[in-house]
């Protein structure tokens, strides 16, 4: 197979990162959301959790139909990518409804289905050797781009908040524009594309290297998105404002750099590795985090970083692994189901975590946040231990 063409990765980075930034633009204007319709603290949970949810709905639907194997990966980035954002925008236009900026939220969760496990699929065409280091820039845009919305906002403080979500949705557009503009049509496998092969997605149960690296996903995601829905929170313990903002994306966009350097390390070590060392450090991070949200500042700042690498740095490993040992024929089904699953348990841990937050201390709460790593560098013992 001819080697791919040095465009390729800068583009997919580029338009997976404009392509997920509307993921966490309700996140990045909570306060102004409930400084100007009187919502509750824990709505945020709510209306990122309607993201999740829609994503499985997504994802589900995108499994069944087996469309990033029958269809164009290119087509589809691209609709789903303005389809987003056109959602987006219309969550403007009725946020003043609770119960519609929810609708809209979750139709955006959708589209991002099309988008992140999408972007995925043609990483692992265009590069089938050394896909954990493309997936670690992949994902690292991933994490930038679901950042970026902090970023928006502490740049445009003393403007409306409605400026990050036509922010973001001009980006999502043109992601998918460049996408499909600049990236030409990968051939396909002889035989994909026939539809659904139910026995190959019961590979996530049946194959040892597949479940161990699927389950070893399920914990890492019980930790991040709800760490990510929390650190304002854990931030606000010492900051306002565009300060506030500008450490809430250093702190979600730093996992970028865990993605990439990780990727860098797996081709040394291994991807099961790679991601093992990072969910222990991410699952640390949690339990430590009683003594540490009383630590001084610089202290403060450290582990914060640290566990914003950690907790996202992991991720592309995960699909590394399963996208390379799932079968060849059904990758992009079995990847698609895999994250709807494992964003089905985000939302489970986003709700359970926010709700409790309301009565509870997060020097209680974040230790809790590390049984997911735990369980999933237990879950990834076949992959990572030497024989």
């Amino acid at each position: 197979m001819p080697a791919a063409p040095v465009r390729v990765l800068p583009v997919l980075v580029l338009a997976q990162l404009a392509g997920v930034s509307p993921w966490f633009a309700v996140n990045a204007v909570m306060p102004a959301l409930q400084r100007d319709y009187g919502w509750n603290a824990a709505d945020v949970g709510t209306l990122t959790s309607a993201v999740q949810l829609g994503f499985i709905a997504g994802t589900l639907l995108f499994a069944l139909l087996a469309v990033a194997d029958r269809f164009s990966p290119r087509r589809v980035f691209l609709l789903c990518s303005l389809a987003g954002a056109a959602c987006t925008l219309a969550g403007v236009w009725s946020a003043g409804s609770f119960q519609q900026l929810l609708l809209w939220r979750t139709a955006t969760g959708f589209f991002l289905a099309g988008i992140y496990p999408v972007g995925m699929k043609i990483a692992s065409q265009w590069f089938p050797q050394g896909l954990g280091g493309a997936l670690g820039w992949l994902i690292g845009a991933l994490v930038l781009g679901s950042a970026s919305a902090h970023a928006v906002r502490a740049v445009g403080a003393a403007l409306p908040w409605a400026m990050v979500f036509h922010t973001v949705a001009a980006a999502a557009a043109l992601g998918g524009v460049l996408l499909f503009a600049a990236l030409p049509e990968r051939p396909r496998p002889v035989g994909q594309g026939a539809g659904l092969r139910w026995r190959a997605l019961g590979s996530i149960w049946t194959d040892r290297k597949v479940r161990a690296s699927v389950f070893g996903y399920f914990g890492h995601m019980w930790e991040l998105y709800t760490m990510w829905v929390l650190v304002p929170a854990i931030l606000a313990t010492r900051l306002a404002g565009a300060a506030l903002s500008w450490a809430a994306f250093a702190v979600l966009g730093v996992g970028a750099f865990g993605c990439i350097a990780g990727g860098w390390w797996a081709r040394r070590i291994g991807s099961a590795r790679v991601a093992a060392w990072q969910l222990g450090a991410s699952g640390l991070c949690c339990v430590l985090a009683p003594w540490l949200l009383q630590a001084g500042d610089a202290l403060f700042a450290l582990w914060l970083l640290l566990w914003g690498i950690t907790v996202a740095g992991d991720s592309p490993q995960f699909s590394a692994l399963t996208a390379q040992n799932a079968p060849p024929l059904a990758v992009g089904s079995v990847l698609t189901l895999v994250n709807s699953i494992g964003f089905g348990i985000s939302v489970l841990s986003i709700q359970l975590f926010v709700a409790l937050a309301e009565r509870h201390e997060l020097a209680t709460l974040l230790p809790w946040l590390g049984l997911g790593p735990l369980l999933g560098v237990w879950a990834l013992r076949p992959l990572w231990r030497p024989r």
